[in-house]
């Protein structure tokens, strides 16, 4: 089996990153060869994805602009959010029509690189095997910044856990299906209430990512992996 669906999260201010994203939204920003939105596309495309939304609000009409001008062999569309629904609302809103399929979700400041390939199918065929939302993980050992201080714990069952002190870092890939979000009644919402409802019944699943996860969360680790230079 395979998922043919996607949504790549694109609505933030990119605030951490100013004063670039007065005008370019974060998902555009260049770094190396091509943009974060770039690399997002790519990766689900090369895994197998027909179908990506992308949610909007922040210079919306530059990620439009964007999509427009690019030729990609899937369908792109975009929902605008007029107002911010956050991480969980979002994905609520811009999922709709998805209805019970699986579909995958990245969060684009990760820099991903076709190295994930291999560990998006096997989180894919973990899903299918499971029949739960998973998680895509990386020790924070792994991280290039080592600011993080990590999001969740992992069991040798690779169930999910959050304590007091937390070895891994949600790398921003993550699967799943609508049905997650049946005991949510806000509009706006972030994915850690959902995330600590699964965690509550013990249903949230991770896999461990063994790849040197490097993510932009501010301007000054923008700049410090622009100077390493990545090649596609």
């Amino acid at each position: 089996m395979q998922i043919k669906r996607a949504m790549i999260l694109t609505a933030g201010y990119g605030k951490r990153m100013l004063p670039l994203t007065e005008t370019t939204p974060k998902p555009l920003i260049k770094i190396g060869p091509k943009n974060f939105l770039e690399r997002s596309i790519e990766l689900l495309i090369k895994i197998g994805v027909e179908e990506i939304v992308l949610n909007t609000h922040h210079l919306s009409n530059e990620i439009e602009k964007f999509i427009n001008k690019k030729i990609y062999k899937v369908s792109i569309s975009l929902i605008k959010e007029e107002e911010l629904l956050d991480t969980g609302g979002g994905i609520f809103n811009g999922t709709k029509h998805f209805k019970d399929e699986p579909f995958f979700v990245l969060n684009p400041d990760t820099i991903w690189n076709k190295n994930y390939y291999e560990e998006l199918k096997v989180l894919e065929n973990f899903y299918f095997a499971s029949k739960k939302p998973v998680l895509l993980l990386v020790n924070k050992n792994k991280s290039y910044d080592k600011s993080f201080k990590g999001d969740f714990n992992l069991t040798n069952n690779q169930i999910i856990t959050r304590e007091k002190i937390n070895n891994y870092i949600f790398t921003g890939a993550q699967i799943m299906n609508r049905s997650i979000f049946s005991a949510v009644q806000k509009k706006i919402f972030s994915m850690n209430l959902v995330w600590d409802q699964l965690i509550q019944k013990q249903v949230l699943l991770g896999q461990e990512s063994n790849q040197t996860f490097f993510h932009v969360n501010s301007i000054k680790v923008f700049k410090e992996l622009e100077s390493l230079k990545f090649i596609d």
